[in-house]
């Protein structure tokens, strides 16, 4: 964790991530791809997420999430930030010469070797069935369907706990604490994801959120009564209803929004707390 000197107030209890662990400034050409913001507009110019727009330019990384390449080592070229998502990324390159990006664990260095197998040793970034990892693992990018490339547990720090193996499901503790089963014959990575401090970070000022394309977001209270069920009222103003609403006058905070026919609840072992 880099913490800075208080030169100015938006400096003052300002932190960030300290990037000295990484081996790579520039990102590997032939994986990046331009990447164009949305504003927060669907495709008719409607603006469908509010308070988005602006921010740094940056280019997309292709992150390779099955690694489909069995029974082919791969030696990692360099550890790299990548602005698209929280975790950091690692360049393999495999035995064929071929190259790729994959999700870095805690712990991975650049020169190491990795592989991708049904079954293999459980090194950091080693990758392999959910079947054949023993119980009280650590594992990220997880396949929630077989062959479709992990999906589950993808953010910085993050990590699931393997708890058993039976009939074919395998039983994970989420991040979240929510138990779940997923399909034994799905891959994971052996591992936490690096860049844990990252959920320590204070943005500092506003200016810094704007750089990564957050617009001000402005107070319900602060509204005229047309444009916000919490708006209106003589000077500063409560919420002046029973429970908080969205823009749209639905329930806000501490409502489940999650589909109660959604046909994935039959996996959700136990549901995460509060």
């Amino acid at each position: 964790m880099k913490i800075y000197k208080p030169t100015t107030p938006g400096r003052r209890g300002m932190t960030g991530v300290d990037y000295s662990t990484l081996t790579a400034k520039k990102p590997h050409k032939a994986l990046t791809r331009g990447l164009r913001g949305t504003g927060g507009r669907n495709s008719f110019g409607r603006i469908t997420v509010r308070f988005r727009g602006g921010g740094n330019k940056t280019l997309y990384r292709l992150i390779d999430f099955k690694q489909e390449k069995r029974g082919i080592p791969a030696r990692v070229q360099s550890i790299e930030y990548d602005p698209n998502r929280t975790a950091f990324i690692a360049l393999i390159a495999y035995r064929d010469g071929e190259k790729r990006y994959i999700l870095a664990p805690k712990g991975l260095r650049a020169g190491a070797e990795i592989l991708s197998a049904d079954k293999t040793s459980l090194d950091a970034g080693n990758r392999m069935r959910l079947l054949n990892i023993p119980p009280g693992t650590e594992v990220h990018n997880i396949e929630f369907v077989p062959g479709k490339g992990g999906q589950l547990v993808r953010a910085a720090g993050s990590a699931a706990q393997v708890l058993a193996h039976d009939a074919g499901m395998t039983t994970l503790r989420m991040p979240s604490g929510e138990m779940r089963k997923v399909h034994s014959d799905s891959f994971a990575s052996i591992g936490a994801l690096s860049n844990s401090e990252q959920i320590m970070v204070n943005i500092g000022k506003a200016g810094r959120k704007r750089w990564m394309g957050r617009k001000p977001h402005v107070r319900g209270t602060a509204m005229n009564p047309v444009d916000h069920p919490h708006g209106g009222g003589e000077g500063r103003a409560g919420v002046g209803l029973k429970y908080q609403k969205t823009p749209w006058g639905r329930p806000a905070r501490g409502v489940k929004t999650r589909n109660r026919k959604k046909s994935s609840n039959k996996f959700i072992v136990q549901r995460r707390t509060k």
